[in-house]
Order: C-alpha cells, then structure tokens, then sequence
C-alpha cells in the first residue's frame, strides 16, 4: 500500500492541472462592461481638464489671443479672438475689418456686405480648438473607446467624444483625443466636420488637429502651434500638413472688460 499512495497522488495532481475547473491556470480576467469602459475613457478626459488647469481657466472670466490659421493653401483666419472662458460669448475681429459676434444666443456680422458662408463655423470652431482640453466633460459630452493609438511612432492614450443630441451647431461631429501618457496633455483630436453636410459626407474625410509647443499663462497650459492633417482609422495621422495655426498675445481679463457689442447695421447669421 505505500507504493500505492505516491502513485495515485500524482494522478491527483495531473487531474487536477488538465481539469477546467481549475481557474487559476485558465481563467482569464472578466471582459469589462460597456459601462465600465466608457467611463475609463471618461476619466481619461477629466485627467486631461485636470493636467491643463481648467479650473484656473475659468476663473479667469475673459481672454483674448491672436489667431492666424492657414488651411488648405489659404489664409482662413488673421484676427484676434475675445471671449469669455465660459464660451457663452465670443468675438472674432479679422484684419480685413470683419467681426463676427456670439452674443450668447445668436451670431451677428458686421459689416454685412462682408458676410461670408463660413461665417458661423468661424466663429464656433477655432476658439473650441483651443477651448477643447477645458470642455471634455461638459454636459451633453459622451465618452467610449479607450485604447492606445500611434502618432509618429509614439503610443497615446486616446478616446473617442461623440455629443447628445441637440448640442451645439453639429452634434453629429465626432472627435478622437490623444493625450500624452506622461504628462496627459491634450496632445491631438481626430475629427469630422458635418456643418453643412451630412454625417456620411463628414467621415469619408476625417482630419486632425496637432497641438504643439505649450506655454504658460497663470498657471494654464496652452499650445502656441497648431496643425491640421489627414486622418484615418486605419492610417491614423498621415500625410503632410494640410494647415496650421499660431496664437499669440494671449491675456485673460475681468468679464466687464470685454465687449460684445452688436451695431444695429449687423446682420444675424442662421444657420
């Protein structure tokens, strides 16, 4: 009988090691929910608010900058940007004398004979651009696809921001972030534009913005250099530049400062 015992010991043992049951060899971690990812790719976002100070951002109620954009081989923008931090009122002042208004509930041009079609995009997409890493979670954001993706060689971590309907002028846009894994600076946003176009037309030609160079004013992380490629889930961003941007003397300023005035020649842009 002593012989027997070690024999069937190691028979126990074989058992043991091919039975299914046995989870600690085979079981895998659980697959998490769809709830539980999104709100990773959530936290995400708040981290990125958090490493850019957003709260120091508005507490600082108004700002102005300098924006120069090129695009597509032409001058978009040459003008100064003056908003509140909150983005309830906005106003664009172009060198060739343009001036586009958000008074909070409409937008106005003057003068009208220098009305243009892109007029509204104007006035809303490029201080969203550089209001973007402040305005992750606001209400009506939603959060999904958490995961690592490559941009020149480098792995970030990125998530994809959709929106609820009935925000915003183009709540069918879509944007992916990148966010740099050291310092969770906003470092890129895939995006499509539908503003004047279906949400098919938009995704047949995504592109993405690059933020670059990033100064400090009270406390608030900023990026000095934009630019704009090509971009694809496949390829993610490609190509050479397709534009850029610059901004310069930026200051933020008490509310009261700022004006919003619109003249009664102004002519209200629908959209």
């Amino acid at each position: 009988m002593k012989q027997v015992y070690p024999f069937l010991f190691i028979l126990l043992l074989l058992s043991c090691k091919n039975d299914p049951k046995n989870t600690s060899e085979t079981t895998e971690d659980p697959i998490t929910t769809t709830e539980e990812k999104n709100n990773a790719a959530r936290n995400l976002a708040e981290t990125i608010e958090t490493t850019h100070h957003k709260e120091d951002f508005f507490n600082n109620q108004a700002i102005s900058f300098n924006l120069k954009v090129n695009f597509g081989g032409k001058q978009r923008i040459n003008g100064k940007i003056t908003m509140l931090t909150n983005s309830t009122k906005i106003k664009l002042e172009k060198e060739d004398g343009t001036t586009l208004v958000y008074d909070g509930d409409d937008v106005f041009l003057y003068p009208k004979q220098n009305n243009y079609d892109a007029a509204r995009f104007d006035i809303f997409t490029w201080p969203y651009f550089f209001t973007m890493p402040f305005k992750l979670t606001d209400e009506g954001t939603k959060w999904q696809e958490k995961k690592e993706r490559q941009l020149d060689s480098t792995n970030y971590l990125t998530a994809k921001l959709t929106f609820e309907n009935n925000v915003g002028d183009a709540p069918d846009d879509w944007y992916i972030i990148y966010a740099d894994k050291r310092t969770h600076l906003l470092k890129a946003a895939a995006y499509i534009v539908t503003y004047g176009k279906d949400i098919e037309t938009a995704e047949e030609n995504p592109h993405a913005i690059v933020y670059d160079r990033y100064f400090t004013v009270k406390s608030v992380p900023v990026a000095k250099y934009w630019k704009f490629y090509n971009w694809s889930e496949e390829k993610g961003i490609y190509g050479e530049p397709i534009g850029d941007a610059e901004i310069s003397k930026l200051k933020y300023f008490p509310a009261e400062e700022a004006t919003f005035t619109v003249p009664e020649t102004a002519v209200k842009i629908q959209r």
